[in-house]
């Protein structure tokens, strides 16, 4: 990663700030959130836009809430729901789901939208992971459970061993439990993709995360919007009994038509499950929303969905990639408020 070695690293035992490059419990660099602290706003004041009412979302709290908390925290697990500070883990935690995140907590990626942290964990993995999180599983009592993880380019095959091993092990222990896998690109190697898609799982996801004009900045150069093309379609080809899913942020400057012209190339290759959310800007140092896209703009992009053949488009404000994902086939948008869908006119 360019620029790392002129960032002092934190002292051991003091937390990272955003920004900041600290070393890991495993031995190797990272920065906290992602994205380095630019020189030009280092120790500023920086103004950032106020959200709009709709963006609330429920505490956690309640049993099931702890349940997830401790399980997670027992079997040493990372959640994309905490590692990427979403909005709803208050919601899916209370309800007894959650994302497990694979790999560790350390992403080879700098996507300019995600708060997760980067560096080089150089082929670090955890062993009993596969089996700690089908325990896990097994204790939450899960009808549907999506496995994600960070970006591991420094593996030879980027984790795709590692996350069907995990796939298999869940399967072994709870056999009707069904399994999203939220996959990296894998560099576009689609005999990685095989090996995942081979696994047992039920539904393969990857995201393409933005229209195409838009890809880069926002994704990390590495990946691509006709990568991830290749990799859904491949998936589709290899497997066709199992789904596939992508999920697309808005509000980072896209047009209604480029959305739609996405919307299309994902269809042409057989994307079966859209999901559509409201881009959140997770620190300062990350991409500024351009806008806040309402409900009624999402209603109508859920029926412009439908209209090409989705089986599902779940689309709202808070919605991401795995929200309440064991609901994406009730062709209810997951339970989201629906009052205005019949109104809503299809953008074509």
């Amino acid at each position: 990663m360019s620029g790392l070695k002129d960032i002092p690293v934190v002292t051991a035992g003091v937390a990272p700030r955003s920004g900041e490059k600290y070393r890991t419990a495993q031995g190797f660099s990272a920065i906290k959130d992602g994205i380095k602290t630019p020189a030009s706003t280092a120790g500023g004041a920086v103004t950032r836009t106020g959200k709009p009412r709709w963006l609330k979302a429920p505490l956690g709290g309640g049993a099931g809430y702890e349940t997830v908390r401790r399980t997670v925290r027992e079997h040493r697990l990372a959640t994309v729901c905490e590692e990427a500070k979403c909005p709803n883990i208050g919601e899916c935690w209370s309800a007894g789901t959650a994302t497990i995140m694979l790999m560790g907590e350390v992403c080879t990626r700098a996507c300019r939208f995600c708060s997760v942290d980067t560096g080089n964990p150089r082929g670090w993995l955890d062993a009993d992971e596969p089996q700690n999180a089908a325990r896990s599983v097994e204790l939450m009592k899960l009808g549907y459970v999506v496995l994600t993880s960070v970006d591991r380019d420094d593996l030879p095959d980027g984790g795709a061993a590692h996350f069907a091993a995990t796939v298999r092990a869940i399967k072994a222990r709870c056999p009707q439990t069904a399994v999203e896998a939220l996959t990296p690109d894998f560099s576009g190697m689609l005999r990685d993709v095989e090996t995942v898609v081979e696994s047992g799982l039920d539904v393969f996801a990857q995201n393409i995360e933005t229209v195409r004009r838009l890809t880069h900045p926002v994704r990390d150069p590495r990946a691509g919007y006709d990568q991830t093309l290749a990799v859904l379609a491949h998936a589709k080809r290899h497997r066709s009994a199992v789904l596939t899913k992508t999920s697309l942020m808005l509000g980072l400057g896209e047009t209604d038509a480029e959305v739609l012209e996405t919307m299309d190339d994902l269809r042409r290759i057989g994307v079966d499950l859209l999901t559509l959310g409201q881009y959140l800007q997770p620190t300062v140092n990350h991409l500024p929303v351009a806008r806040f896209v309402s409900p009624d703009e999402f209603d109508a992009l859920r029926a412009a969905a439908l209209e090409r053949g989705f089986r599902e488009c779940v689309s709202g404000p808070l919605v991401r990639s795995s929200y309440r994902a064991e609901r994406a086939l009730q062709g209810n948008n997951a339970g989201l408020d629906n009052a205005r869908l019949a109104a809503a006119a299809p953008l074509r």
